[in-house]
């Protein structure tokens, strides 16, 4: 029978992380560094890595990681939701991670890769739009000359600008391929993203070399796009539940007419149906996190579900956030609109929420 309570290691991790991300990611830190130039908070991306360990929790042991599950990863991305911290866990951890684990591991290019991966000694971004989709058609903007080199464009690539190997689909005489190219290799152009926090890159390739990634690159691409679309979810519902915990805390010490703002029934009555909603995104997400653990058979029915629930709830949180804060939500110096504009992000990576609803509807059988 399917858990989605919280194991004790579960909630150990999440306290770690939790405690870091207190410490050297809270809002004011976060919100001084979207003004910079430097974007993601490499040190703690470092410390998050190797210290901790989270990039190598979805590796096996024998590749050099820790042998945990999509579970242990949902925990961190929905902490580093509450934090909306810049580092570049799902484009380094999660996509270029999970396409290695789809590719053959037993190959060296593989192992070396995710070996290093798994250290935190390198950063990895997979190059394919963030708006694509589970179950579309391999990757085809970037073609395979005779000599073996690359050459293409692919635009809003997550985490690019701060990879430095970057997963290259790719498409050839012998049909599609996956390779490795060294960052210093490509041109990476760092866009105007409307998420400060998590900054979206269009990668050109001109006579490129790489690794030729061993294994099926359509099923390397498809697993990685499964698993990150699934586990997405629960950084969806780390951004919600910060959104609902800190708009509740905040109703209860703003005054009007002599009582808390909380107190009016209308105002208890909408933060009543955000927690149902949220409740409901933590079902979703936990489904989608064990199904991807367990290899269940409802996978692709369980990253449907989260991903057509969860994406909608996280931005109507955030949306609630911003207007019940009042003025103050408005403004530049409160941290409320990193959480909206990543909720707003998030709800077009790896598919739109309706998009995932067809999706289901054709993985059910439901007539349209």
């Amino acid at each position: 029978m399917t858990d989605l309570l919280y194991s004790e290691v579960e909630e150990d991790l999440r306290a770690s992380v939790r405690d870091l991300l207190k410490a050297q990611a809270e809002p004011a830190a976060v919100l001084a560094r979207t003004e910079t130039a430097e974007p993601y908070d490499l040190k703690l991306w470092r410390t998050l890595a190797a210290d901790l360990g989270v990039a190598g929790l979805a590796i096996p042991e024998e590749l050099g990681g820790h042998g945990a599950s999509a579970r242990e990863v949902a925990v961190v991305l929905e902490e580093l939701g509450r934090s909306v911290a810049p580092v570049p866990f799902l484009g380094s951890a999660v996509l270029a991670t999970s396409a290695l684990l789809g590719a053959d591991t037993s190959s060296s290019v593989v192992a070396e890769l995710l070996g290093r991966l798994a250290s935190g000694d390198l950063i990895a971004a997979l190059a394919i739009p963030l708006t694509t989709a589970p179950g579309g058609d391999f990757p085809s903007t970037v073609s395979v000359a005779t000599d073996g080199t690359l050459t293409g464009r692919v635009t809003t690539v997550a985490d690019a600008s701060a990879a430095e190997v970057i997963l290259v689909p790719a498409v050839g005489a012998d049909g599609p391929a996956l390779y490795a190219v060294e960052a210093s290799a490509v041109s990476v152009t760092q866009l105007t993203s409307l998420d400060l926090t998590r900054r979206l890159s269009t990668v050109e390739l001109s006579g490129a070399a790489g690794r030729l990634v061993p294994g099926s690159a359509e099923a390397a691409v498809q697993h990685a796009l499964t698993t990150a679309a699934g586990l997405l979810a629960s950084e969806q519902l780390g951004v919600a539940e910060w959104c609902l915990n800190e708009t509740v805390a905040y109703l209860k010490t703003r005054y009007q007419f002599g009582r808390p703002v909380g107190s009016f029934q209308a105002l208890k009555h909408r933060l009543a149906d955000l927690y149902l909603a949220v409740v409901n995104a933590r079902a979703a997400a936990r489904y989608a996190a064990d199904s991807l653990a367990t290899a269940s058979e409802d996978v692709h029915v369980a990253v449907a579900v989260a991903q057509a629930r969860c994406s909608p709830i996280a931005v109507k949180a955030a949306e609630e956030a911003i207007q019940l804060h009042g003025g103050i939500g408005m403004t530049w110096e409160h941290p409320a609109h990193l959480y909206l504009k990543r909720a707003k992000s998030d709800e077009l990576a790896l598919g739109t929420a309706g998009r995932h609803r067809a999706a289901l509807a054709g993985l059910i059988n439901l007539p349209a």
